[in-house]
């Protein structure tokens, strides 16, 4: 497959319960010592994804996957003409991540990272 799965992101408003609950129940381990204490979840084993679980700016739940592409602002206009619409543009963390969110037809919010 061309354009992977390569991330996933859980977020809510209490991030520290979400890290919680989601290390108690599937023994993930979380760790958070970045300096927006993100919670991120190791892709341990082969076919394995990491992730990121902590608080919502906004302080609702949000379950997202995120797609990899070579060029996301080229992908948000694929995304624009064929009915999607952003909903974060594209957004570089510097030393991090380079991303973006779309919402699909139906809504459903759905990530791209380069």
């Amino acid at each position: 497959m061309e354009n992977p799965v390569v991330w996933f992101e859980i977020l809510g408003k209490d991030g520290e319960a979400l890290k919680k609950f989601y290390g108690d129940v599937f023994d993930w381990k979380i760790k958070s010592d970045n300096p927006m204490n993100y919670g991120m979840v190791n892709a341990e084993g082969k076919d394995n994804i990491g992730g990121g679980i902590g608080t919502s700016d906004d302080h609702k739940p949000m379950a997202t996957f995120y797609i990899a592409v070579k060029d996301i602002k080229e992908h948000l206009k694929i995304v624009t003409a064929n009915g999607g619409k952003v909903i974060v543009p594209f957004t570089e963390i510097p030393d991090m991540v380079k991303f973006a969110i779309f919402a699909d037809p139906e809504g459903n919010k759905i990530g791209l990272v380069e």
